[in-house]
């Protein structure tokens, strides 16, 4: 039988952000506070794959990239390239659809200081490439981050360097072309060293492959 592509709400695999979690709901206990499920088209044949949630973000609000700082680039610009529909306000009844799309993270659990451990990326791995084996349509994968593209690769049963890295660095990797971005992080884009043009430019990159 194959492993469910989603964590269960109280995964106990990683000792450390088990804790972390534990602070979390005693803190916040109205916050999700556990594993954030992927979002999106069950048929996508673009699968984006983040690092990890981070704790204000999809920890609070249990959907990818939503209620932080790097979910308005990727979701407005999702909605630009038309992978989603409807508008993006930072919470998940928003209404917002993916098409063609589905957002998912190489580590589920928010990591302390947005760092997850290798220890903990190796444990989270089957889950990921669970996620990719239940996409049918599946044709490219947008990764970002390097942390990002390294664990697709491993959960594709590939050293993590058998694509290189850089941003819309592009590589044929078993059936599916990996993409690589950057991460769409505040600090990255506050810095200028991902703007928003480099990002639209990966995603219309993704839209031409698919459609090609």
């Amino acid at each position: 039988m194959s492993l469910n592509p989603e964590p269960p709400r109280d995964c106990p695999l990683c000792p450390r952000l088990v804790e972390y979690r534990a602070e979390n709901r005693r803190a916040h206990p109205d916050w999700w506070n556990g594993p954030a499920p992927s979002f999106g088209d069950p048929n996508a044949r673009l699968l984006v794959a983040g690092l990890a949630p981070g704790r204000t973000g999809a920890n609070r609000t249990g959907r990818p990239f939503t209620g932080d700082g790097a979910g308005w680039l990727l979701y407005e610009t999702l909605i630009a390239t038309g992978f989603a529909r409807g508008t993006y306000e930072a919470r998940p009844d928003d209404g917002l659809e993916l098409v063609d799309c589905m957002i998912t993270n190489a580590v589920r659990c928010a990591p302390p200081g947005n760092k997850p451990l290798p220890v903990e990326e190796k444990a989270c791995r089957p889950f990921l490439a669970a996620r990719l084996q239940a996409l049918p349509r599946l044709k490219v994968i947008v990764t970002l981050g390097d942390v990002s593209r390294r664990n697709v690769l491993k959960a594709l049963g590939l050293p993590g360097s058998a694509a290189p890295a850089g941003h819309g660095v592009e590589a044929q990797v078993g059936p599916y072309i990996l993409l690589n971005s950057y991460h769409c992080s505040r600090l990255n884009t506050n810095t200028g060293r991902l703007t928003p043009a480099m990002f639209r430019a990966v995603f219309d990159r993704a839209k031409a492959l698919i459609d090609a």
